[in-house]
């Protein structure tokens, strides 16, 4: 558990979008590892079919979950509204830290409006910089499966952060 908690947590929370919901399918990846040891036959790596039971509980969670609006959202620390910056170095202006963390937050929000199918390929291969048959092992789809909605996720991807670009991304997309 020591050696592989902390990379399925990022999945986990990737995937959520929740830490507490997280460190919850976390725990319970675990647990259905346990149970299904006997069923690893060696075939791929250890890594690999753990990160395949979390991910899959992390889905299933996900599903389960009905969509809350957190009452919280955007107060702060002491209860006041707003945003800390993240990096409070002296080189670097409040105000660009200000916009580094609402860009982040942009593309965090455009990740979570993709499919599940979409997000799970995108963050596999560009966030946890998983392989193509990796890939199309944990999810048990064709490798020519997990290349096009990689390539459809990011063409989402782009025009959700960019709607302007939607007309020229599609006539390039149908020219692949």
């Amino acid at each position: 558990m020591v050696r592989y908690q902390d990379r399925l947590y990022h999945v986990a929370n990737r995937v959520m979008d929740n830490p507490d919901d997280a460190l919850d399918v976390v725990q319970d990846a675990f647990v259905n590892a346990y149970q299904s040891l006997a069923s690893f036959k060696g075939d791929a790596e250890f890594f690999t079919w753990l990160y395949r039971i979390a991910f899959n509980t992390a889905i299933s969670a996900k599903r389960r979950k009905r969509a809350v609006v957190s009452l919280d959202a955007g107060v702060g620390r002491n209860g006041e509204a707003g945003i800390d910056p993240e990096d409070r170095s002296a080189d670097v202006a409040p105000d660009s830290a200000l916009e580094r963390t609402e860009d982040e937050r942009m593309l965090a929000a455009a990740i979570l409006k993709l499919s599940v199918e979409h997000r799970a390929v995108l963050l596999m291969k560009d966030i946890d910089g998983l392989k193509y048959d990796d890939i199309a092992e944990l999810m048990k789809v064709p490798i020519g499966t997990v290349r096009s909605r990689l390539h459809r996720a990011r063409l989402e991807l782009r025009n959700l952060l960019d709607p302007e670009s939607t007309g020229s991304e599609q006539v390039v997309a149908s020219q692949d």
